[in-house]
C-alpha cells in the first residue's frame, strides 16, 4: 500500500564536533568516515542522527555531517561546504546519480541508482529493478531523512513500488530497528529483468543483499566473451547463474554450483526463462571442488565468485587461505589454455592479494598462469578514489 511522505526536516543551529589532526588530514583528501576516537572535543550533548558542523583544532570548518555515537563511525561526512541540507540539496545529488546511470540504460533494465559515500549520500543504496526499487537506509543519521528521500524517489523515479532492504546487522550496530517491507506501492514477488539480451528472475522480497548483484554486469559480460560455443563451464557460487548464463548464451556447456537452496531454485528458473539446459548441483563448493579434483572431468572456463570471506581485515588471513585452495584446485581442473575468473567482494582482499594468490596457487598446481583481465564494480558502483572502501570488488582472469 502506498505510503504519503512527510515535509522536509529543517535543520539549524548545528553543534560543532572538534577532530584530531589525523582526521583533519584524511577529510581534507575528502574521506567522509569520522571515527569515535577522533574526536576531541565534549560531545556528550549532541544526539544520535542530528546534522553537526566538523572543526578543526583551530576552528577551522572540515565539513558537515550525521552524528550517532552508538556507532564507531560516529560521523558519515554529507558535505566539505558549509551549505543548507534541505531538500533541495537532497534533489541535487539524487538527479545527479540517477543522470550517472543513463548509459547504462542500453544494456539493462536493472542497476544501481545510488551508492552510498561514493554518490556523497552515505549509507543509502538505492537499487532500480525494471520499475521497481530496493533500498537501504543503514545509518541513524540517513534514517532522519527517509521520508523526504523516499518523496523524491517517486518523483523522479516513478516506481511501481519500493522495497526497504536495509542490512539489519548494519542498523543494529547504529541503534536502529530494521522492518524488510513493502513501503511504497506494490512489489512482485519476482521481478523479470534483462542484462545483455539474457533474462534474470529475481526477488527483491527474498534475494541476497538488494536482490541481484548489479555490480558484476560488466565482469559476466568480459568473462562471457572468452566462452565460446562448446566450451565446458563450470560456474562455482553461482548464485542466480550470471556468469553460467551468459557461457550458455554462447553455445557452452556449463554445470552450476551453490549450497544456497534459493540459489538453486533462482538459477534453474533462469535457465528455463532463457529457454536453455544445463547441469546444477546444490553443494557446497569447497566439497564440490575437492571431489572433482580427483575426477577426470575437466574444463575450459572456471568461474569462482564466493560471497565475502572477509568482512573484516581481522578475517582476512582465513580468506585468503581459503581462496588459495579453490584456485590451488581450480587451476588442476582447467584443460590447456584454460581459463579461470576469481573474484573478492571484500575490501579487504584487493587485486594484490588476488595476484598473490595466484602466484601461490601457480606453484601449488604447478601451471603458469597469464593475467588476461584487472577487473572491478561496473560503473553503476562508482570507485572514489578518495573513499577506499568504495573498491570493495576485485577480480582477475587468468589463462593457463
Amino acid at each position: 500500500m502506498a505510503h504519503k511522505f512527510n515535509n522536509e526536516k529543517k535543520m539549524a543551529n548545528f553543534k560543532k564536533v572538534v577532530i584530531s589532526k589525523e582526521s583533519k588530514e584524511k577529510l581534507e583528501k575528502f574521506y567522509t568516515w569520522v571515527y569515535k576516537n577522533e574526536i576531541v572535543n565534549d560531545v556528550t550533548h549532541i544526539q544520535s542522527g542530528e546534522l553537526v558542523q566538523l572543526k578543526d583544532q583551530n576552528g577551522g570548518f572540515l565539513g558537515m555531517g550525521y552524528f550517532n555515537f552508538n556507532s564507531e563511525i560516529t560521523i558519515r561526512v554529507l558535505s566539505f561546504i558549509d551549505e543548507s541540507i534541505d531538500e533541495n540539496f537532497f534533489e541535487k545529488r539524487i538527479v545527479k546519480a540517477i543522470l550517472k546511470r543513463e548509459h547504462l540504460k542500453t544494456k539493462s533494465n536493472a542497476y544501481r541508482l545510488i551508492h552510498s559515500e561514493a554518490d556523497l549520500l552515505p549509507a543509502l543504496i538505492v537499487d532500480f529493478y525494471n520499475g521497481y526499487l530496493g533500498v537501504q537506509f543503514n545509518s541513524f543519521g540517513i534514517e532522519q531523512y527517509r521520508e523526504m528521500i523516499l518523496k523524491l524517489l517517486v518523483k523522479h523515479i516513478n516506481p511501481i513500488g519500493i522495497y526497504d532492504k536495509s542490512e539489519s546487522r548494519v542498523r543494529k550496530i547504529e541503534g536502529l530497528e530494521t522492518k524488510n517491507e513493502v513501503i511504497f506501492g506494490e512489489v512482485a514477488q519476482n521481478i523479470d529483468i534483462v542484462e545483455n539480451g539474457i533474462k534474470f528472475s529475481m526477488s527483491l522480497i527474498e534475494g541476497q543483499k538488494t536482490g541481484f548483484y548489479l555490480d558484476q554486469r560488466k565482469n559476466r559480460e568480459i568473462v562471457g566473451n572468452y566462452i565460446k560455443e562448446g566450451d565446458d563451464v563450470l560456474d562455482v557460487f553461482c548464485n542466480a547463474g550470471g556468469f553460467g548464463l551468459y557461457g550458455l548464451k554462447n553455445g557452452a556447456i556449463v554445470h552450476f554450483v551453490d549450497i544456497s537452496p534459493n540459489a538453486i531454485t533462482q538459477v534453474n528458473h533462469n535457465i528455463t526463462l532463457n529457454n536453455f539446459k544445463a547441469e546444477v548441483t546444490k553443494q557446497d563448493a569447497f566439497d564440490f571442488i575437492t571431489n572433482e579434483v580427483t575426477t577426470p572431468n575437466l574444463y575450459n572456463v572456471l568461474v569462482l565468485d564466493p560471497p565475502p570471506f572477509a568482512k573484516t581485515k581481522k578475517e582476512s588471513f582465513g580468506a585468503i587461505k581459503g581462496m588459495k585452495f579453490l584456485l590451488s584446485s581450480g587451476l588442476k581442473l582447467l584443460k590447456p589454455d584454460g581459463i579461470v575468473a576469481i573474484f573478492s567482494c571484500s575490501h579487504h582482499i584487493g587485486i594484490n592479494e588476488l595476484l598473490d594468490i595466484s602466484l601461490e596457487a601457480s606453484k601449488n598446481s604447478g601451471k603458469m598462469v597469464e593475467v588476461l583481465e584487472i577487473l572491478r564494480a561496473d560503473t553503476d558502483h562508482p570507485y572514489i578514489v578518495n573513499i577506499p572502501n568504495s573498491n570493495y570488488l576485485s577480480g582477475i582472469v587468468l589463462q593457463v
